[in-house]
């Protein structure tokens, strides 16, 4: 079944053209974005998260993924975006889950609310522009879904009121199920769609394919006053109702009701969600908004984030590889997750596991470098120096310029992040090279284009939310906390007071090897737990940078037990040949004699021996061995034979 015809927005003037294309989702295919008034107003709808649980790496797949979409589309585009997120407070689960525990609907929601905010604030996603709660909608949502009755497109039964699906597609210029028309007789995704509770009220409906806009409330539940009776929402309404309400409200309107008479003011621009929400709720939200306003195409871009797996599996408590956002925070900081999800296309499948966090931890390394490196250069070059371009400052400049274009190619080609961050990525070792041809060459670089480089990488990490825009840096990832600077010097200041106390000492003493060492602890200890790494270069010269104190210490930490490893290895193996060299010194025949069973090493394997040759006759239990044990017998024998004739010659020697 084919996708119904897509209306290509088409303002009556295009004043702000940047070229970007968008995978929508309404046509499965790259579409030119052009906004609804063709200028840099962006009015964007995402469905945010039903709070009844913590908030898990699904969820940060999804709102962190639009988060730098968001970012790239107002600070590398420059629309003027407003972003509505509803948060749905009121639904099937949350009933079930508050009823569990004991609790209300609302101190459950808003407990789990609270959290997935601050879980968002602790991931550097900005909030919304606009936030809306469905328990603050209702009068809006019952008078939303009595203009649909109205209109003939939805019917009240036993105290609940469905949306007509046959009605609505016989509507002329209507269309249902725009996203998934393949899946619309999914008989499995229409009962998730209307939730847990309510399945005993689907005999109330024509048709198995209409679903819930008001459902009558069973005993215990939340309800509120309506023309059909006590009862709540149906899922997919709230969206419908808030996002035009909103809408309707920056285009002129007072209220989602004004958008039943003025079709094109509840319209939007960009409407986003996980992929699991495409049929029914995003088809259901769109059908709804549709016939209540009478205009033919809500949103003009729909966009889905891809499925996140866990280790190739579906995440999943009954797997045991559910991951909470706080879980994961423990283990990786926002910054590497971030940059884990910018590796990934944002709608395609992403594997989250060890593999992916070790090569996103592995490209964030790359740059923490890069950026460090070229302040050493900086802090080393002044103004004065001279700027004036030679062939290869000149090639590294072409570099970056073309780096310019690479990124905005790829960020127009549907936010190409894993291709950006690529080619950023050659940008950082084209400097490299540079420096490392100006090092060879023994001239000083160019500081003025390798500043270049390093804010432009720096300008596009902000861009993508890798570093805060209120951090001040000009270049690399920020340091440190803001801090005052008495604060900030007064440990580093006593560190140096007591190396200087213990090399005086050292000196006095004329310990020149003291001094040194004294030097390597200042360098390997005292300097870690303060944020600075100090590396020794050839000719004796040394380079100061500044990292995490936490990430410094658990690279010593991670130094040691290699070094602890490799002396347990050494060990392991000298002890390994001592025991090698004792056997050979054995003769075959008390060789045989303490040979034990592989299973248990205190019994002996053999127990009767032949005088003349040596070699064993009988097994540990009294059992004779055959002719094809005889033959392994043997040839253990004359093994050993061979090395202790080896060994006797050697000492003859």
């Amino acid at each position: 079944m084919s996708q119904p015809h897509w209306h290509k927005p088409s303002p009556n003037h295009i004043s702000h053209d940047t070229g970007l294309m968008v995978m929508n989702s309404l046509t499965r295919k790259k579409e030119k974005f052009v906004t609804i008034d063709g200028g840099r107003t962006v009015r964007w709808y995402m469905c945010g998260p039903t709070v009844y649980a913590p908030s898990h790496m699904g969820h940060a797949r999804t709102y962190l993924g639009f988060d730098i979409i968001r970012r790239i589309l107002q600070d590398h585009f420059n629309y003027n975006v407003t972003l509505c997120m509803n948060i749905t407070d009121l639904d099937d689960k949350i009933i079930q889950r508050a009823n569990e525990n004991n609790v209300t609907c609302e101190e459950l929601s808003r407990r789990f609310e609270l959290e997935f905010h601050e879980d968002m604030e602790m991931l550097g996603v900005a909030p919304p522009n606009v936030l809306t709660r469905v328990t603050e909608y209702m009068d809006e949502i019952v008078e939303y879904i009595d203009t649909i009755v109205k209109k003939g497109l939805a019917y009240e039964s036993n105290g609940s009121v469905y949306f007509n699906v046959d009605e609505f597609s016989k509507a002329e210029g209507m269309a249902y199920c725009k996203l998934a028309p393949e899946q619309i007789n999914n008989a499995e995704l229409l009962a998730e769609g209307e939730g847990k509770l309510t399945q005993d009220f689907v005999g109330d409906k024509r048709s198995p394919r209409d679903f819930a806009l008001w459902k009558k409330s069973k005993e215990g539940e939340p309800t509120w006053s309506s023309p059909w009776g006590e009862g709540r929402p149906g899922w997919h309404i709230e969206c419908s109702v808030m996002a035009s309400d909103v809408f309707s409200k920056m285009a002129g309107g007072k209220s989602a009701r004004d958008a039943a008479s003025s079709p094109d003011l509840c319209r939007m621009d960009i409407h986003s969600g996980g992929v699991d929400l495409k049929f029914p709720h995003h088809d259901n939200e769109m059908a709804q908004a549709e016939a209540h306003s009478g205009c033919h195409q809500w949103v003009n871009y729909f966009v889905h984030s891809g499925h996140l797996h866990i280790k190739g599996f579906k995440m999943s408590k009954s797997l045991k590889n559910f991951i909470t956002i706080r879980q994961a925070l423990e283990n990786n900081t926002a910054r590497q997750i971030r940059m884990c999800f910018l590796l990934h296309k944002y709608n395609a499948p992403m594997d989250y596991g060890d593999n992916t966090m070790s090569h996103a931890i592995s490209i964030e390394k790359i740059f923490t470098e890069f950026f460090h490196n070229v302040k050493a250069v900086l802090r080393e070059g002044k103004i004065t120096d001279v700027q004036r371009w030679d062939d290869s400052a000149r090639e590294l400049q072409i570099v970056i310029d073309n780096t310019m274009a690479s990124v905005d190619n790829a960020l127009k080609d549907d936010f190409d992040t894993p291709t950006s961050i690529s080619v950023l990525a050659d940008l950082v070792k084209a400097t490299n090279l540079y420096l490392e041809v100006c090092t060879t060459q023994k001239k000083t670089p160019i500081n003025l284009v390798v500043r270049n480089a390093a804010k432009y990488i720096t300008k596009v990490f902000k861009t993508f939310g890798l570093i805060p825009e209120a951090s001040g840096v000009e270049i690399g990832f920020p340091v440190g906390n803001g801090d005052s600077g008495e604060e900030k010097l007064s440990p580093i200041l006593d560190a140096l007071i007591n190396f200087r106390s213990a090399v005086r000492d050292k000196a006095r003493a004329k310990d020149l090897s003291g001094v040194l060492n004294e030097c390597d602890s200042f360098r390997d200890d005292a300097l870690p737990p303060l944020g600075i790494r100090l590396e020794d270069k050839a000719g004796g010269n040394s380079v100061w940078k500044l990292a995490d104190p936490l990430e410094l210490m658990r690279e010593k930490e991670l130094q040691e037990l290699e070094k602890k490893r490799k002396e347990e290895e050494k060990a392991a193996a000298a002890q390994q040949k001592a025991k090698k060299d004792a056997l050979n010194k054995l003769s075959p025949e008390d060789f045989m004699k303490q040979l034990t069973l592989d299973d248990d090493p205190l019994t002996l394997k053999y127990s009767k021996f032949d005088e003349a040759t040596g070699l064993p006759t009988h097994f540990h239990n009294g059992e004779e061995l055959n002719k094809s044990q005889m033959k392994k017998a043997v040839k253990e024998f004359q093994g050993q034979k061979k090395k202790y004739e080896k060994f006797l010659n050697t000492v003859a020697l």
